[in-house]
């Protein structure tokens, strides 16, 4: 009897280990950004803002928030939409109310014909949107 007990706590041991090995390896957690995949999107960003040109700046505070929404989504964060996941990551931004801010306007743009974006609004977005990268390691 000694023995069958033996076999029986070696047998829940080792599937205990091979359980917690499965779980280790298949766990989604946090993953590791592309930083120069990130960076070299951003740039292309910056570079289509053309003073005086304001379609230009509706299209880098649309590219901008896509690119913020990849990178959550990348990270894994939590949320089905972009507002969920940024609500799951807000407390890592020094500036939360401006990467809202800048969230609100690109929905702006996106669902109102005749909203108006000015050059000093478009910077401030994308300044937003840029330390919200950097906060979670895109950029």
């Amino acid at each position: 009897m000694d023995g069958s007990i033996i076999i029986l706590f070696a047998a829940v041991l080792i599937v205990g280990g091979l359980l917690f090995a499965v779980i280790a390896f298949t766990k989604k957690g946090p993953s590791t950004l592309n930083v120069e995949r990130y960076r070299i999107k951003w740039l292309s960003i910056e570079q289509q803002v053309k003073q005086g040109e304001e379609s230009s700046y509706h299209l880098a505070i649309m590219n901008a928030d896509k690119v913020l929404d990849q990178a959550l989504q990348e990270r894994n964060v939590r949320g089905n939409a972009m507002g969920e996941r940024m609500k799951t990551v807000q407390q890592k931004w020094s500036n939360a109310n401006a990467v809202w801010g800048a969230h609100k306007l690109r929905n702006r743009i996106a669902h109102e014909p005749d909203v108006r974006v000015n050059y000093g609004q478009a910077c401030g977005a994308l300044v937003a949107f840029k330390q919200a990268l950097k906060a979670v390691g895109a950029i």
